[in-house]
């Protein structure tokens, strides 16, 4: 049984048509062999090297969001490895003339490389990259969160791992209906609702070949703030806004006549500053309880 803050997985058979084509590929895994494919034709001195990857040993063909790029096996006069081809196709046929490469995949923030010889005959190789997707929603009880007021970022390893808070992040920003794709393994997922201190981290597993969806439950509320000078009256513009846990740090600074901030959920102290005198009231915050509070210019 899981938290409301742990990972709540759902392995997709299929995915929406409005998904990105490399998100795609996670929805049309084949057990089968790499495809059967007929070599180009080339020229002599060339051959070809024909690519295919899959989710890991004994995985499924990734079939989409592949970019494959190709090198020489030596590095140049200085030092450096210059790039020489490139494709994006599920299974690309390579010609190359007669030598040594490195050949590198990357599937999202997952890759995979090898060092091959291109010879007279085709070279068939298949590329392992147990990677899987990861896509994020946050709710506030039984209510989504639109789009667009909230983010996620996403780290490699545990929260509670040392170090993990100066980690930086492996994709940062990611909106609802994102799906990143990584390599399989444990991360933790920062989410960000609204520009006040509605923060949650979540622990999560990644595994080769699948999509887990995760629900984030944040338990906050939008605020929004009115200096009137009698109950219901016009708000008053130029104030400055600033929320103070009830420890006196401050949570959110803001101005405006009417300024909208997400808090989690407890107690706090609001002060509105206007035209050099000071109002203070203070609050209380209910998961899911979004309203308009008052404070009194007296």
């Amino acid at each position: 049984m899981t938290g409301p803050n742990e990972q709540q997985p759902r392995f997709w058979c299929a995915l929406p048509m409005a998904l990105p084509v490399l998100v795609a590929a996670l929805a049309s895994i084949s057990s089968g062999p790499a495809y059967a494919q007929s070599a180009p034709n080339v020229r002599s001195g060339e051959g070809v090297v024909i690519a295919s990857a899959r989710f890991g040993p004994g995985g499924g063909l990734i079939t989409g969001g592949l970019h494959w790029r190709v090198y020489p096996d030596r590095p140049d006069q200085a030092g450096g490895f210059r790039l020489l081809k490139e494709d994006r196709a599920a299974q690309p046929s390579i010609v190359l003339p007669a030598g040594g490469y490195i050949v590198h995949v990357t599937f999202g923030h997952a890759s995979a490389s090898k060092t091959v010889q291109v010879r007279g005959e085709p070279v068939r190789e298949v590329f392992e990259i147990p990677a899987g997707g990861i896509a994020i929603k946050g709710q506030v009880g039984d209510a989504r969160i639109p789009t667009g007021q909230i983010s996620y970022d996403i780290y490699k390893g545990s929260q509670f791992e040392i170090g993990a808070e100066d980690r930086k992040p492996l994709a940062s920003n990611v909106l609802t209906g994102d799906v990143v794709l990584v390599p399989e393994g444990t991360y933790y997922i920062l989410s960000k609702y609204g520009d006040g201190n509605a923060v949650v981290r979540s622990d999560i597993r990644v595994q080769a070949g699948k999509l887990t969806d995760i629900t984030v439950t944040h338990r906050a509320a939008a605020i929004m703030f009115r200096l009137v000078g009698r109950r219901g009256g016009e708000a008053l513009a130029n104030t400055d806004w600033a929320v103070l846990s009830m420890s006196g740090d401050i949570v959110t600074e803001s101005k405006g006549a009417f300024p909208r901030v997400i808090l989690n959920e407890g107690e706090y102290r609001v002060v509105a500053r206007n035209d050099n005198r000071v109002y203070e009231q203070d609050i209380t915050v209910v998961p899911g309880v979004d309203r308009e509070i008052e404070v009194l210019a007296r």
